[in-house]
């Protein structure tokens, strides 16, 4: 009777004897929750526990912190012996309030007014100091000044690329002065 009552004894307490030089998973869990304020799965708590099978060495006192301020994980470092993991959190209901933009900023965007329209005819530009090249083409789409639009200077070759300069010319982009 001694022996089984022994052997039982011995079998539930291998885990805890083994267990002593780790850090206790467990415990991880529950500092967790209490640094997320919410349970494992729950929105805003993490997704799932710590992995059991992780063999960390004990720390005294572990530290957590966001990984960033999406707080999207816990970092669970340890100083002492070193060791970090990281615990990814859900996040399911709502993302982080998003800080208020200046009214100024709201505005949309004004969209510059096109210098040259598709299919106006155009004077194409290439040049530097001592010479000058320019050719005759067809804008095939609208730009503003500074622009990029493809133009047809050849019904036999492939459109080349310019920028618009104003109402019916443009630069080859490397030449617009």
């Amino acid at each position: 009777m001694i022996r089984p009552i022994l052997t039982i004894a011995l079998l539930t307490a291998a885990p805890v004897v083994a267990a002593q030089g780790f850090q206790s998973t467990a415990q991880l869990d529950e500092a967790i929750v209490q640094f997320t304020g919410a349970s494992i799965g729950m929105d805003g708590g993490a997704q799932m526990r710590v992995d059991s099978r992780l063999k960390l060495a004990k720390c005294a006192m572990p530290q957590f912190s966001w990984l960033s301020e999406r707080q999207d994980a816990v970092v669970v470092n340890c100083m002492a012996p070193a060791w970090k993991v990281y615990v990814p959190v859900r996040r399911l209901a709502r993302p982080l309030p998003e800080r208020p933009v200046p009214a100024v900023a709201v505005a949309a965007p004004v969209k510059p007014e096109p210098v040259i329209r598709r299919g106006d005819p155009i004077m194409v530009e290439a040049g530097a100091e001592g010479f000058s090249i320019t050719r005759d083409g067809v804008a095939m789409g609208d730009a503003p000044v500074g622009g990029r639009l493809m133009v047809k200077v050849d019904p036999a070759k492939p459109p080349i690329q310019a920028i618009a300069m104003e109402s019916g010319r443009a630069a080859l982009p490397g030449f617009d002065r």
